[in-house]
C-alpha cells in the first residue's frame, strides 16, 4: 500500500532484532516480532516479554526465571489445556434443563421463563420480574421446549464458544455469556408486552456472535463468514413469527460492547477497563429493570 506521495511505508522490524523485517505483531502489545521471537498463543503469537509477564529482562542477552513465565490469552486470561470446559458445562446445563422441561410439562416453563408482569389465575397472584421474580432474567436463558430450538442454539454454542473461551479465558468468557443472556432479557423486559413469555439461550448466543465478530476484527481475520452467518440469523429473527427479536438484539449489543472492552483494553489498565465494563453493563441492565418495574407497578 502506498501513501499520498506514492511512497511505500517502511517495513516493520522486530523490536528485539531491528535488522529483521516482519509482518507479525504480538497479540498483546502489538509490537512487531520475527519468527525467532514468536511464541504461539491460543490466538496468534506473543512476544517473549509478554509471555514472561512484562519483566523486561528477556531482550537479547537477557533472561528471566522460568517460574516467571505466565502465558496469557489475548484478553489477559490464563492459558489452559482444555479450552472447551466452560462451553461443555454451559451446554450440559442447557441439556439438563431441556430434559427437565420434557419431564415436568409446562410447570417448569411457567416458573422460570421470562415474563415481565402477568396475573396467574391458577395461583391467584401476579408473577414475573416486576413481581420480584428477578431470577427469570437468567433462568429463562437455560430453557428450551422444542428440539430444533435447543439444537440450533447448542450447535452455535459449540461452534462459537471454544474459540472465544480460548481467546478470552474462562472467567471472561463466562461473564460474556451470562451478561449477554441478561442483556437479551433486559431488552425483552423493557420493550416486549408485559405478559409476553420468552425463553431460550438465543440472547447469549447472539452475544457470542457479536463477540466473534469483534475478535475477528481484532485479529484481522476474514470477517465475511461470521458476518454472513450473523446476517442470515438476523434475517430469520425479523422474518419468522414467534421469535423474540428483543432478546437477540439485546444479547448482540451486550456481546459486542463487552468483547470490544475485553480485547481492546490497554495493557497498562487492562483489569480496570475490563472489570469496569462488565460492572457498567450489569449496572445498565439493573437500571433498565428498575425503570421498567417502576413503570409497570406505578
Amino acid at each position: 500500500m502506498e501513501d499520498e506521495q506514492g511512497r511505500r511505508p517502511a517495513p516493520a522490524c522486530c523490536y528485539r532484532h531491528p535488522d529483521r523485517e516482519t509482518g507479525i505483531s504480538c497479540v498483546r502489545c502489538d509490537r512487531p516480532i520475527c519468527p525467532d521471537c514468536m511464541i504461539p498463543a491460543s490466538v496468534g503469537f506473543q512476544c517473549p516479554e509478554c509471555v514472561r509477564g512484562g519483566s523486561g529482562k528477556d531482550g537479547p542477552g537477557g533472561g528471566g526465571a522460568p517460574g516467571a513465565v505466565r502465558p496469557r490469552t489475548l484478553a489477559g486470561g490464563a492459558v489452559v489445556a482444555d479450552t472447551r470446559l466452560v462451553t461443555k458445562v454451559l451446554l450440559g446445563l442447557n441439556l439438563v434443563m431441556f430434559l427437565a422441561v420434557l419431564t415436568s410439562g409446562d410447570r417448569l416453563v411457567e416458573a422460570l421463563s421470562m415474563v415481565g408482569y402477568a396475573y396467574d389465575p391458577e395461583i391467584s397472584q401476579w408473577v414475573g420480574v416486576a413481581a420480584g421474580e428477578w431470577y427469570r432474567m437468567l433462568s429463562s436463558a437455560f430453557l428450551h421446549q422444542e428440539v430444533w430450538h435447543i439444537g440450533f442454539n447448542m450447535l452455535a454454542l459449540w461452534w462459537l464458544g471454544p474459540q472465544l473461551e480460548a481467546a478470552l479465558g474462562r472467567w471472561r468468557y463466562l461473564a460474556l455469556y451470562l451478561l449477554s443472556a441478561l442483556g437479551g432479557s433486559a431488552l425483552t423486559y423493557l420493550v416486549a408486552a408485559q405478559n409476553q413469555g420468552s425463553l431460550g439461550a438465543s440472547g447469549a448466543i447472539y452475544g457470542l456472535f457479536g463477540a466473534t465478530a469483534v475478535l475477528a476484527r481484532r485479529m484481522n481475520y476474514d470477517m465475511r463468514p461470521i458476518l454472513v452467518l450473523l446476517a442470515i440469523n438476523l434475517f430469520i429473527t425479523f422474518r419468522l413469527p414467534n421469535i423474540s427479536w428483543e432478546a437477540h438484539i439485546g444479547g448482540l449489543v451486550t456481546g459486542v460492547v463487552i468483547a470490544y472492552a475485553l480485547v481492546h483494553a490497554p495493557r497498562a489498565r487492562r483489569a480496570a477497563v475490563q472489570y469496569g465494563t462488565l460492572a457498567a453493563m450489569l449496572l445498565v441492565i439493573l437500571v433498565i429493570c428498575a425503570v421498567r418495574t417502576a413503570e409497570l407497578l406505578g
